[in-house]
């Protein structure tokens, strides 16, 4: 059935922007100068997580991902974030990168 078969694809196409966020996972950089950037021998991480909106724990901050990685000299920053269905789960890490 042809209108059968168009509505359900206008219906799927509609709801394409509502689906988008499902799942988002992305790494931004956390520096400018990143044609100049050296990022040294050693890298550590730290995340922090939530669900629910409600519930969060852990420590993503940057200190805190020096001392994982052993790293007394920043040279580089990146933060990746995951999200999973808008938010009900997510997870923010900090990722360094030194000597």
């Amino acid at each position: 059935n042809y209108e059968r078969t168009m509505k359900l694809l206008r219906l799927a196409l509609l709801s394409l922007p509502l689906l988008s966020g499902c799942f988002v996972n992305v790494k931004i950089p956390l520096d400018t100068d990143l044609d100049r950037t050296e990022l040294g021998a050693k890298v550590g991480e730290s995340s922090a997580q939530s669900i629910l909106w409600l519930v969060f724990w852990g420590d993503s901050g940057t200190q805190a991902a020096a001392r994982q990685g052993g790293i007394t000299t920043i040279t580089h920053a990146d933060r990746q974030i995951l999200t999973i269905l808008f938010g009900v789960y997510a997870r923010e890490t900090t990722i360094v990168y030194g000597d």
